[in-house]
């Protein structure tokens, strides 16, 4: 028996179908062995050793293979023909030698460019050897990436709280997306004028014509600054005489474009089927994995991970003899075409993304497959065929127009293309970013000498603008272009950006956050190399030599290791002032903007004598003023100058129209007609909200996302005010459905269960109908909140009212009355207790948290002293800090064996080690809830 090992099991059925009775083919399921996420999986100081960690899935299937091997005759390694596939044969290879079950037995390595049945067969009859420079830049790549996350991590928490991680490649990919950011704001427009001439031929045809020339000057694009400049010109050319001086007509031809690589698969594929860089990956996996065909499971396109531009020699003769029969001999040229990469670094060690078969049509295998893997089949078919199809002709004209007006003389032009032959443009136009289209007009025939009419002349304004934010597209371009990345890391890196909430995605662009760019600005002030741009290639360029064999792994690892860590080490030894006055002079223009009035940016708005600075605290960064002095707010300090200011915002202080709730203070919007109390808008440290009055507990709420705080007026406020909002009863129960604004977005509510809204402006619109049809899809699908569990036996009445049922727990089984919850004894069987046994559980819980027997709501008039509430009914309550921005009350609760924890709706948070309940503010309790958010 033969076995041979694939990746996929989808892989799997198929080649062993294609192989026979003769082979077993077993799936690893993608890796099966990786360094285990702690200190210590790499070790420079014992020569870079590596510990590798199998966790139960894989062992599992690690046990199958294993014992597949032990009577088999031959082991044939068939994973992924790229680096990560190499290295998921080696380590199986490894466990299997470490299990001693290769011992006579011959173990061979094959690739499958392509899933049909020709190319494994062939693939079967040209076997290798693991490819040891292969694995060894996987090895050397996979150390640098561990050694560099937990090294530099560790640092960046310590010196910056709040930041997530840090990685080799993707920390470089963030700071190309910061940078553009900073170019965007440090970017002055410009004004300038542009002179268009609406002329008629002798033969009354229409032609446009853009001035070039004036007075002998030749113009370029700004130098018609303003308005004065252009009306002079106006003015002449509206009195002047045009005569044709030259007519140029050349033809031009346009090539077509190399067949896909990863790279610019991913680009057209967000142009225009606007893919992510995942979705591609992930169907294009479909397509090379296959579909069933008249029985038969086939791949549709060759491996998609590869920089390579090249494609079979049978394949470029089958592109051939497609353009022939569906397009014409002319549209075969000559010569069959090939390619070469212009990509910086690029190894062209497999074909390019392909159709397996070229004379499958689109159109042919479209009922096989889901709309978006068709869109991306017929991408790749038109793609390759195009890149063997003729060029396409055109003639491009070029018309001179002299004008003159007395003394004076200018020049305007006009040109236009023509398509005389049209070629591959027949078939395929790749897309566009942000380049802008040329001037596809076709001219009217004039000849020298003409003499034209004028009929009209435009002056008009125009300002420049920006650079574009990056696109997924136009990001993976430039990192190909810089040569960072490999074919197969371009959709994860951009995934880890997105997941750490460095940058988010508005229209298609990547837009850094405050997070991410204060991550960039700290690794370019104390980590520059190890960000700069040509450093990272040249690192790829050195694994690359590595794959090649021109290059001992370790010696490039030992080269890394020795200065990075150096400098870790000086880092962290660093103040934290002096990392923040470092981070505030690198990000100064985009934390504390010019106000453009002459005044200091950095003067606190609040109590204009402390300055603002960047601090930090274990949520994360944001600006605060030099007069913050915790034992002042304490009040253990009373009266001293400088006087205590509590001024924060976040880190951003434009954009969106927030500093219009920050840079000044609040802003008054009006006053709330029910209650009288003023209604401002304002900025804390987690982003814009509204609020109501100035008492102690005033009532607030977050604005959703997609609202800009320059939108928000009195009736908007007062909208977020009042939520959550009464939709009406449900028809079967009566229950209120309610709507509101929550931490996942806009919802309705009933009963337990939560369904999720379109957006933020239709919670204030949704109504019963629609409401009731979103809850009733949301338990169809089995969703609703979370620990609405159904109760393992139901038990009957409380004497004092309230069922009691018997629910699974994580921390065991438990009975539940009320608010109670009561574990059951270790001796005990859920489906064994009686309704007395519960009772008294429930009633020896409650009292011993110093509650009535019934867990009531509180009574009115209850005191609290020292901050503790003395009424029986309280139920533990030691604070109340009243409602977080977002909504949901919060309270500091004693929860008995579990410790003091704070409340926030109905989810208690444990408090750290270090917080002192005593001490706690809203706004410590506000940090809390957030960082609770953010981790889930």
């Amino acid at each position: 028996m033969n076995i041979v090992i694939v990746e996929s099991p989808a892989k799997a059925k198929t080649i062993n179908k294609y192989l026979g009775s003769g082979y077993k083919v077993l799936a690893s399921y993608g890796h099966v062995r990786d360094l285990p996420p702690k200190d210590g999986s790499v070790l420079p100081e014992e020569d870079f050793k590596m510990s590798w960690a199998v966790d139960s899935k894989s062992q599992k299937r690690l046990s199958d293979i294993a014992s597949a091997v032990k009577d088999a005759d031959r082991l044939i390694l068939a994973t992924d023909p790229d680096r990560e596939g190499e290295a998921i044969s080696w380590h199986v290879l490894e466990v299997l030698k470490k299990k001693k079950l290769l011992k006579d037995k011959k173990v061979e390595r094959v690739v499958f460019n392509a899933i049909t049945k020709n190319a494994i067969l062939e693939a079967m009859q040209n076997p290798r050897e693991i490819d040891e420079p292969l694995v060894e830049a996987y090895l050397a790549r996979r150390a640098l990436d561990y050694l560099v996350g937990f090294t530099l991590s560790p640092v960046l928490w310590r010196k910056l709280p709040g930041a997530r991680s840090a990685g080799r490649v993707q920390s470089v990919a963030l700071r190309l997306v910061c940078q553009r950011e900073n170019e965007i704001e440090d970017f002055v427009s410009e004004e300038y004028w542009s002179i268009l001439a609406n002329l008629t031929t002798p033969a009354q045809d229409a032609v446009q014509a853009r001035l070039t020339k004036f007075d002998g000057k030749k113009l370029q694009k700004l130098d018609i600054k303003n308005e004065q400049q252009a009306t002079a010109i106006r003015t002449m050319l509206e009195n002047a005489s045009f005569k044709v001086s030259s007519v140029e007509s050349k033809p031009q031809k346009r090539n077509p474009f190399a067949p896909f690589t990863t790279s610019t698969l991913q680009q057209e594929a967000s142009r225009k089927c606007g893919f992510a860089a995942a979705r591609t990956m992930q169907v294009a996996q479909g397509l090379y994995e296959g579909v069933t065909i008249g029985g038969e499971t086939t791949g549709l396109i060759t491996y998609m991970r590869t920089d390579g531009v090249q494609i079979a020699q049978e394949a470029i003769h089958s592109a051939r003899s497609v353009i022939g029969k569906q397009f014409g001999d002319r549209y075969v040229p000559e010569k069959p075409r090939f390619y070469s990469s212009k990509a910086k670094n690029a190894q062209e060690a497999h074909e390019a993304i392909r159709p397996t078969d070229l004379s499958r049509h689109p159109r042919d295998v479209a009922k096989y497959l889901d709309p978006d893997a068709a869109r991306l089949y017929e991408l790749i078919w038109k793609r390759t065929i195009a890149s063997q199809m003729e060029s396409a002709v055109l003639e491009r004209t070029t018309v001179d127009i002299d004008a003159t007006s007395g003394g004076q003389t200018a020049q305007l032009r006009a040109t236009g293309s023509v398509v005389r032959f049209d070629g591959f443009l027949t078939l395929y136009q790749e897309g566009r970013d942000d380049e802008e289209d040329e001037d596809s007009r076709r001219l009217p025939a004039m000849n020298k000498d003409d003499v034209l009419a004028r009929t009209g002349i435009e002056a008009n304004q125009h300002f420049t603008e920006p650079p574009p934010r990056y696109t997924e597209a136009t990001l993976v371009k430039k990192m190909e272009e810089l040569g960072i990345g490999r074919p197969s890391t371009y959709a994860a890196t951009l995934q880890t950006l997105r997941d750490r909430g460095y940058v988010v995605q508005d229209k298609k662009r990547l837009v850094p956050q405050d997070k991410g760019r204060l991550v960039t600005a700290f690794l370019e002030g104390f980590f520059e190399r190890y960000v700069e741009y040509d450093f990272t290639a040249a690192l790829e360029d050195q694994l690359d030599k590595i794959s090649a064999g021109d290059l001992d792994w370790k010696k490039v690892l030992r080269d890394f290791w020795n200065p990075f860590h150096e400098i870790c080490d000086e880092v962290i030894k660093r103040s934290n002032t002096e990392v923040l006055d470092a981070l505030n002079e690198i990000l100064s223009a985009h934390v504390f903007p010019d106000k453009g009035d002459g005044t200091d940016p950095r003067k606190c708005p609040k109590c204009e004598t402390g300055r603002l600075s960047l601090k930090v605290s274990r949520y994360g960064a944001f600006v605060g003023c030099s007069n913050y002095n915790k034992d002042k707010k304490d009040g253990k300090i009373p009266n001293e100058d400088p006087p205590h200011c509590d001024y924060t915002r976040q880190v951003s202080a434009t954009g969106d129209g927030a500093d219009e709730a920050a840079g000044d203070g609040p802003k008054v919007l009006g006053v709330d007609p029910e209650s009288g109390l003023e209604v401002s808008l304002r900025t804390g440290r987690f982003g814009p909200y509204v609020q109501l009055g100035e008492e102690a507990k005033p009532k607030r709420s977050s604005l959703p996302r997609g609202w800009s705080p320059s939108d928000i007026d009195l009736e908007k406020a007062l909208q977020l005010l009042s939520l959550p909002r009464d939709v009406g009863p449900h028809p079967e129960d009566g229950k209120m459905i309610t709507a509101g604004l929550g931490r996942f977005g806009p919802f309705v509510h009933h009963d337990s269960t939560y369904a999720n809204l379109d957006g933020p402006e239709e919670v204030f619109s949704v109504g019963i109908n629609r409401a009731v049809t979103l809850l009733a899809e949301k338990r169809a699908k089995g969703g609703g909140r979370r620990g609405a569990a159904k109760p393992l036996k139901e038990l009957g009445e409380h004497p004092d009212g309230g069922t009691i049922n018997v629910y699974s727990g994580r921390y065991g089984p438990y009975v539940k009355w009320e608010k109670i919850n009561a574990t059951l004894p270790k001796d005990s069987k859920p489906e064994e207790v009686t309704l007395e046994q519960a009772v008294e559980l429930v009633n020896a819980k409650a009292q011993a948290k110093g509650k009535t027997k019934k867990a009531t709501p509180k009574k009115a008039g209850a005191k609290k002293t020292g901050g503790k509430a003395t009424d029986g009914a309280a139920k533990g309550v030691l604070k109340d800090f009243g409602a977080h921005p977002d909504g949901g009350e919060m309270s500091l609760r004693d929860s008995g064996r579990l410790g003091i924890r704070l409340k926030w709706d109905k989810k208690f948070i444990p408090l750290g080690k270090d917080v002192d309940p005593d001490k706690l503010t809203f706004e410590d309790a506000v940090s809390i809830v957030n960082a609770q958010k953010a981790t889930g």
